[in-house]
C-alpha cells in the first residue's frame, strides 16, 4: 500500500494541566463539550485501527496521564499488536506512573521542552513549575530505563533559545530531539503574530542541516518544516556529498517533508480523523465510520495524496515529491490546503526560469 498509516496521534482527553500558548485543541483544566473516549470506547476504536493496519499509537493530549484508564488503554492496544507510545509533559510523572508505563508496553515517551531555562519554559507553557516538571520527568525515565525524545516548539519568542534547548535535550539523556516549527491553529492562532519569518526559517534550517551532520549519538529531526527535504538535497548537492540521515525505530522513515493523510494523522478527543495535529478538518469520524473506510476513501485525504493538483510555488515546485509543503499552514494561512507553502523562500526552477525568459 502507498499510502498506509504509520503512525497515529490519539487525543484521548482534551484535559490539561498546562495552557501553552501554542496549543492546537485550546487545552483547559476543565473541558466542556468534548468528553473522553469511554474505556469501552477506546478499546473499540484501537481494535478498528488493528483490524486494518498496525501502526504506532501516541497516546496523546491535552495530558493523558490525566486520564485514569491511560495505562489499561495503553495494554490494550498493546496485546493487539499496536507499538502504544505517549506523549505528557512531564508534570504528573513519579515512580510509580514511570512503573506503570513499562508494564503497559509503552515503547517511547515524549516530553515537551521549549526553553533551556525555567523562564522560557515556563512563559511557553503560561504554568509556573512546567520546567521542573520536564527535567524531573527526564530523570526518571533515565533511572527506570524508560526511552524518551523532546519535543520542543518555537515561534519568535523562543526562537534564539533552539541550540541552546537542542544542547540540553541531549544533556537529559533523550533519544530523539524533533524541533517543530509553529503551526498557527487551536490557541495557536493567538500567536500569528510571532510566527518566524520564512528568511529566519531558511536560517534555522541551516542550522539544523550542519547541526545534524555533525550529531552522531540522538536523532534529530525539524518537524512542521517540510522544506528542510528541500534544504537537505540542496546543500548535500554544494558539497558534492551524499548525507546520511538516521531514522528512530517509531518513527516514519524521514524521508519526506509533509506526510498528513499520507503516512500519519491524527484522532481527536471527539473522533475525527485529522491529517495531522495541526491540521482541524475532518476526513470523517471513527465513531460513525470504520477507519480504513476513513483512511482509504475520504475525499480529504486522496487530495493530499494528489501531488499533481498542488497550487502555486508548491504545484511548480522541482522538490515536491520530497516536500510538498506543509498543508496544515496553507490551510491556516491561506484558508486553502493545497495552495502554497506560505513560509518557504525558495523559488522554484520553472517559475524562475520563466521570470528570465520574460
Amino acid at each position: 500500500m502507498e499510502f498506509a498509516p504509520k503512525w497515529i496521534a490519539w487525543e484521548i482527553t482534551r484535559r490539561c494541566n498546562l495552557r501553552c500558548v501554542h496549543c492546537r485543541s485550546s487545552s483547559e483544566a476543565e473541558v466542556t463539550g468534548h468528553p473522553d473516549f469511554t474505556t469501552g470506547q477506546a478499546y473499540r476504536a484501537l481494535e478498528d485501527i488493528a483490524s486494518y493496519a498496525k501502526p504506532v499509537i501516541v497516546l496523546s493530549g491535552g495530558e493523558p496521564l490525566l486520564r485514569n484508564d491511560v495505562f489499561e488503554i495503553a495494554k490494550h492496544g498493546t496485546g493487539l499488536g499496536l507499538r502504544m507510545c505517549l506523549a505528557t509533559n512531564g508534570m504528573l510523572v513519579t515512580d510509580e506512573i514511570c512503573g506503570k508505563i513499562k508494564h503497559s508496553g509503552i515503547r517511547i515517551v515524549s516530553l515537551s521542552l521549549d526553553g533551556s531555562t525555567e523562564a522560557v519554559h515556563d512563559d511557553f507553557r503560561s504554568v509556573k513549575g512546567a520546567f521542573a516538571g520536564i527535567t524531573n520527568a527526564a530523570g526518571l525515565f533515565k533511572k527506570h530505563g524508560i526511552e524518551f525524545i523532546i519535543n520542543s516548539s518555537f515561534t519568535k519568542r523562543n526562537q534564539e533559545e533552539i541550540p541552546a534547548v537542542y544542547r540540553l535535550a541531549k544533556e537529559l539523556g533523550a533519544t530523539a530531539w524533533y524541533m517543530f516549527m509553529i503551526v498557527p491553529t487551536g490557541r495557536g492562532e493567538e500567536i500569528m503574530n510571532e510566527l518566524i519569518s520564512k528568511e529566519q526559517y531558511e536560517e534555522i534550517l541551516d542550522w539544523h542541516y550542519r547541526m545534524e551532520k555533525d550529531e552522531k549519538d540522538m536523532l534529530v529531526r525539524p518537524t512542521c518544516a517540510p522544506h528542510y527535504y528541500r534544504v537537505v538535497l540542496q546543500r548535500a548537492k554544494d558539497e558534492q556529498s551524499k548525507f546520511e540521515r538516521r531514522t528512530l525505530k517509531f518513527s516514519t522513515g524521514g524521508a519526506k517533508g509533509c506526510i498528513a493523510g499520507q503516512l500519519i494523522c491524527l484522532i481527536d478527543v471527539d473522533g475525527n480523523v485529522l491529517p495531522c495535529s495541526y491540521f482541524p478538518k475532518s476526513a470523517g469520524n471513527i465513531r460513525e465510520t470504520s477507519f480504513k473506510d476513513i483512511w482509504e476513501n475520504s475525499e480529504l485525504f486522496r487530495d493530499l495524496r494528489d501531488f499533481k493538483s498542488y497550487k502555486g510555488k508548491c504545484g511548480s515546485c522541482e522538490y515536491i515529491n520530497v516536500c510538498g509543503g506543509c498543508r496544515a499552514r496553507a490551510y491556516s494561512i491561506h484558508g486553502d490546503y493545497m495552495a502554497e507553502e506560505p513560509f518557504c523562500s525558495h523559488v522554484p526552477f520553472k517559475l524562475a526560469k520563466r521570470k528570465i525568459s520574460s
